[in-house]
C-alpha cells in the first residue's frame, strides 16, 4: 500500500540519516581534533580528507588548505607532511618539507593524540546525553540470575551434547556473581566473558570458572564451553532469567479460554517457576496431552489457571499469549558509561591476540558491520543509536593510540624512539614500515568485511525464509 511504502521509505531515510551523523561525524570529529591541534601549535596543514582515495569533491579554503569528500569513507586524514610522510595512504605532499620548520617531540605527541582525546569527548558528550534521557534496559538484560539452563546444546556439525551448564551442575535461579574472576552486574557482562574468554583446564578444554549465589552461599563452578552456532561462538546453554509478562491475548484462544488477563505475570507451569520464555515454552510442549497448572500474579493476588490439554495442536506452547518483560529506563552517569566501553574494548583485543581464546580477525565488524548495526540501531531508536556511537567512539579512540604504524599511536612510536635516541628514525625506514602496515591494515579491512557481508547475507536470507509467504489475491 502507498501508505506503507512511505513509511518504508521515511524509515530508512532516517536510519541512513543517522547512519552518517554518528559513524561518518565519530570519523570527522577524530580528524578535527588533528586538525584544530596541529592549527593550534602552528603546523602546517595541507588537506583535510574525509575517506581516502580519489576526490568525490574538493575545495580549497581561505586558510589554504584543501577540504575533500574522498570515496572510499574507511576512514578519514589531516595531510601533515611535517609529522609523518603517509603518502601511500593519504597522497604525495605537494609542499617542499624540508624548507619547513622542524617540529617539537611535545608538538607531534600533542597533534597525534589529539584526534583520540576528541572522540573520547565526542563519546562523552553522547554518554551525557544518555545520562539524561536514559537508557532503556530490559529485565532480561539487567540481571544476572539464570532462568533457564538448556539439556542440550547442537553443535555446527549437527551432533546434540549435554550443555555445560548441564554438565556442571548450574541451577536455576542461581545468581551468577563473577566469572573468570571479573564482577558481572547484568547479563551482557556475562554474554562477552563467556565469548571473549580463554580460559583452559589441564587437559586443554575450554574451562570458564562461575561464581554463583545460591541458597545465600558463594558456590565456583567449573564449566566448559562449547563453540556453537555459525559463528562458533563460545557458550555454555544457559539464559537469563526475568518476568514473565502477558501482553496480550488472543479472542477465543487457548489462553483466553483459561482466563489469563493482560499484564499477569506467569510465575509456574505445574510448579515450575517460569523465569524464562524457554521454560515457559518447554514446560508446555512436553504437557500437551494432559492439563497444566498455571500460577498467575495480578493487581488482585495470585491467581490459579488451569491450562486444558492440546493433544492436536500443531504448537502445543501457542495459548494465544503476546509475552513480553519489564522495562525501565536507567540513568548510568557519563563515565560509568565510558569505563564500561574501555573495558570491554580491552577484553576483546585481548581476546584477539591471546592463542586460547576462540576470537578471531573473521568475528571483528569493519566499517560494512558498523554500517549495518548502526543502521540497525537507528531502527531501534535514537537511544539505541547514541548507546552505539558511544562504543563506536571509544573504540575508534584506543584503536588509534595502538603502537602501530600508520595508526596515531606508531607515529607516537616513532617519535618516541627518535626522542630516545637522539636523532629521528630513518625517513626511508620509516616509510617503509608505514607502507608495509598501511597494505595489512587494507588487506586486514577488506577479509573483516568479507565476513561482515557473509554475515549480513546469511541474516538476510534466514529472514526471508522466516518470513510466511503473502497470500494470492482473491480470484474474481
Amino acid at each position: 500500500m502507498p501508505s506503507d511504502l512511505l513509511q518504508t521509505l521515511l524509515s530508512n531515510a532516517w536510519s541512513i540519516f543517522l547512519v552518517v551523523l554518528f559513524f561518518g561525524g565519530s570519523i570527522f570529529v577524530h580528524e578535527l581534533g588533528h586538525f584544530l591541534a596541529a592549527r593550534r601549535r602552528g603546523v602546517k596543514v595541507e588537506r583535510f580528507s574525509i575517506g581516502f582515495g580519489p576526490a568525490i569533491c574538493s575545495w580549497r579554503g581561505r586558510d589554504g588548505v584543501e577540504y575533500r569528500l574522498a570515496w572510499f569513507p574507511l576512514g578519514g586524514y589531516v595531510l601533515l607532511p611535517q609529522l609523518a610522510d603517509l603518502g601511500a595512504i593519504e597522497g604525495k605532499s605537494e609542499l617542499d618539507v624540508e624548507s619547513l620548520p622542524p617540529l617539537s617531540y611535545a608538538t607531534r605527541m600533542f597533534v597525534f593524540a589529539a584526534g583520540a582525546f576528541f572522540n573520547l569527548l565526542f563519546a562523552l558528550a553522547l554518554a551525557t546525553v544518555i545520562w539524561v534521557i536514559g537508557q532503556p534496559e530490559s529485565s532480561e538484560s539487567a540481571t544476572t540470575r539464570i532462568g533457564y539452563v538448556s539439556a542440550m546444546l547442537e553443535l555446527p556439525d549437527g551432533r546434540h551434547v549435554p550443555s555445560p551448564a548441564a554438565e556442571a551442575g548450574l541451577k536455576v535461579g542461581d545468581v551468577i556473581r563473577a566469572i573468570d574472576g571479573s564482577t558481572v552486574s547484568n547479563f551482557r557482562d556475562i554474554q562477552y566473558l563467556i565469548g571473549l574468554g580463554s580460559g583452559q583446564s589441564a587437559d586443554g578444554q575450554r574451562q570458564a570458572l562461575f561464581t554463583v549465589e545460591r541458597g545465600g552461599k558463594l558456590l565456583d563452578f567449573s564449566v566448559h564451553p562449547r563453540l556453537v552456532g555459525e559463528e562458533k561462538d563460545r557458550r555454555v546453554g544457559i539464559a537469563a532469567g526475568y518476568e514473565l509478562l502477558v501482553q496480550q491475548v488472543a479472542p477465543d484462544s487457548v489462553g483466553a479460554k483459561a482466563g489469563f488477563k493482560p499484564g499477569d505475570e506467569i510465575l509456574s507451569l505445574d510448579g515450575v517457576p517460569t523465569l524464562s520464555a524457554s521454560t515457559y515454552f518447554e514446560q508446555l510442549e512436553s504437557s500437551a496431552k494432559r492439563t497444566v497448572v498455571a500460577r498467575v500474579k495480578r493487581a488482585a493476588g495470585v491467581a490459579e489457571l488451569i491450562i486444558t490439554a492440546r493433544p492436536d495442536a500443531k504448537s502445543a506452547a501457542n495459548l494465544g499469549l503476546t509475552l513480553t518483560t519489564g522495562f525501565q529506563l536507567t540513568h548510568p552517569t557519563p563515565f560509568s558509561q565510558i569505563a564500561e566501553h574501555i573495558t570491554m574494548t580491552f577484553r576483546t583485543l585481548w581476546s584477539l591476540i591471546n592463542p586460547h581464546s576462540d576470537i578471531g580477525l573473521s568475528k571483528v565488524s569493519g566499517p560494512v558491520g558498523i554500517v549495518r548495526i548502526f543502521h540497525s540501531a537507528a531502527e531501534a531508536g535514537i537511544r539505541v543509536s547514541l548507546i552505539f556511537a558511544i562504543l563506536v567512539n571509544v573504540n575508534l579512540a584506543i584503536f588509534n593510540l595502538l603502537p602501530i604504524p600508520v595508526l596515531d599511536g606508531g607515529q607516537m612510536l616513532f617519535a618516541t624512539i627518535g626522542r630516545l635516541r637522539g636523532r629521528a628514525l630513518p625517513t626511508n625506514f620509516i616509510i617503509a614500515a608505514q607502507s608495509a602496515f598501511g597494505i595489512l591494515l587494507i588487506t586486514m579491512v577488506l577479509y573483516v568485511s568479507f565476513f561482515d557481508v557473509r554475515r549480513w547475507a546469511r541474516d538476510a536470507h534466514a529472514e526471508v525464509a522466516a518470513t510466511p509467504p503473502a497470500a494470492a489475491p482473491a480470484k474474481p
